[in-house]
């Protein structure tokens, strides 16, 4: 009904239970005192008719009032937590040296990385130097390594090598 803003549904309270009762739906009780109630069904209806007390009905919304059902959550949404910073300590490293090292200035920091790139490039040459050492090593006198036949791998399973007995 946007298009429409002046509609409005008319929607009326059950007597009994307190919910909405939308056009088309409920029933109208009328007494002989001509005071009328409305319902929003039998159900409500009868337990009226039968002098049962809305309070002590636990599914009307007089009862959930007043036992506080359901307003746990209302209140929950309204108040959602704020988050705190908070700055705590970590493993290996105590608070002044985190604010020390937060308070560097960015060309010292990118100095620092720079020269920890270089030292790590380094390693890693000497680490490969020593492997191509081992290598040489663990040559034979020849010079080159021994080739495996290559066409071994070629076609489907493999026969297993046969067992001396």
């Amino acid at each position: 009904s946007a298009a429409h803003p002046d509609r409005t549904m008319k929607t009326e309270l059950c007597v009994f239970s307190g919910y909405k009762i939308h056009p088309g739906h409920g029933k109208k009780y009328v007494r002989v005192d001509m005071r009328s109630f409305t319902f929003l069904n039998g159900k409500c209806e009868a337990s009226f008719l039968m002098k049962k007390t809305p309070r002590r009905t636990n599914w009307t919304v007089i009862y959930r009032k007043i036992h506080r059902k359901g307003s746990a959550e209302e209140i929950a949404k309204r108040k959602s937590r704020r988050t705190k910073k908070f700055q705590r300590p970590v493993v290996g490293a105590s608070l002044e040296t985190i604010r020390a090292k937060r308070n560097v200035k960015p060309e010292v920091r990118a100095a620092e990385r720079q020269a920890a790139l270089r030292e790590a490039k380094e390693k890693k040459k000497e680490k490969q130097a020593a492997k191509k050492a081992e290598k040489v090593k663990a040559l034979p006198a020849g010079g080159k390594a021994p080739r495996g036949n290559k066409a071994q791998n070629i076609g489907g399973k493999q026969k297993p090598a046969a067992k001396s007995r």
